[in-house]
């Protein structure tokens, strides 16, 4: 019988770099022990991510992992786990890399219901890159790149991810590390595409004030919170005045391994001997 994992076997023997203060430490902290929670085993786990302060996350990670390139971090995440079914997948990254370049593959990998967690730590900014307006820089925020005040919208992850078909969406605060802990546990538990944003604030280029900021921001929703109503799901994203963190919309539905693989096994039935039985093989186009 394995001695339990704690921990420390979670730990590469890279050091974070981030800024002093950087609510991703936080962030890795309570991925460790969630992953000690759930007892993952590093040789069947793979986390992925693209570029970006936060994607520098798998580096830290005893287990497979991978630092690919802006904003194609679920593509890549995809082909693991179609590839390996049988392993957990979790994609991380920010909100420059997944909202702006990457932005595109996010509902193609929420409608399919992809088995992954994709966690999002959303700083508001583009930290690597000095202090960029990213797509969640509020209104009006003055940046190196928006020196009249951002004149774009806010992004609103949760409500897209919602609007995508998303069959887990929550979020989370780095504030927080025990709740950050619980919400990553639930995602990966989750069978299917499962997004996690936490508020995972840059005190270099936002202000040591972000912490405080959120934290008189936030609200927990209620343990009856009915997960499956999507349309309160929506009011629940919709209130821009406060963060409300919790598992915000759930539903159980078939993933997309689980369809390939019916349909595979419906290919397998329809042979004899390892030969094709045509009637059956064109039954597969009936309308």
């Amino acid at each position: 019988m394995s001695c339990a994992l704690n921990v420390k076997d979670y730990k590469s023997n890279l050091k974070p770099i981030w800024c002093p203060g950087c609510g991703d430490f936080g962030v890795l902290a309570s991925l460790y022990k969630a992953f000690e929670e759930l007892q993952l085993q590093p040789e069947n786990t793979a986390v992925c991510s693209g570029i970006g302060c936060s994607s520098r996350l798998p580096g830290y990670i005893n287990a497979y992992t991978f630092n690919g390139i802006h904003g194609r971090v679920l593509p890549f995440a995809t082909g693991v786990k179609m590839a390996s079914p049988e392993s957990t997948v979790i994609a991380v990254g920010g909100d420059g890399d997944g909202f702006s370049i990457g932005a595109g593959h996010i509902g193609h990998a929420a409608r399919k219901n992809i088995d992954i967690t994709y966690i999002v730590m959303d700083n508001n900014i583009y930290g690597l890159t000095k202090g960029q307006a990213s797509p969640t820089t509020p209104l009006g925020e003055r940046t190196k790149t928006t020196y009249y005040g951002n004149m774009g919208m806010t992004f609103n992850p949760v409500r897209m991810l919602i609007a995508y078909k998303s069959s887990f969406v929550a979020r989370t605060f780095a504030g927080n590390p025990k709740h950050v802990q619980e919400m990553i546990v639930k995602a990966i538990q989750h069978p299917g595409f499962s997004f996690v944003e936490i508020l995972s604030p840059c005190v270099t280029f936002r202000g040591k004030d972000q912490f405080k900021i959120i934290r008189d921001k936030v609200i927990y929703l209620d343990e009856d919170h009915d997960f499956e109503d999507e349309l309160k799901a929506f009011d629940i994203a919709n209130n821009e005045e406060n963060f409300a963190l919790g598992v915000i919309y759930k539903k159980v539905r078939p993933t997309y391994t689980e369809i390939v693989k019916e349909h595979v096994t419906k290919k397998a039935r329809a042979t004899v001997n390892g030969t094709p039985k045509i009637d059956q093989l064109l039954e597969q186009f009936q309308p």
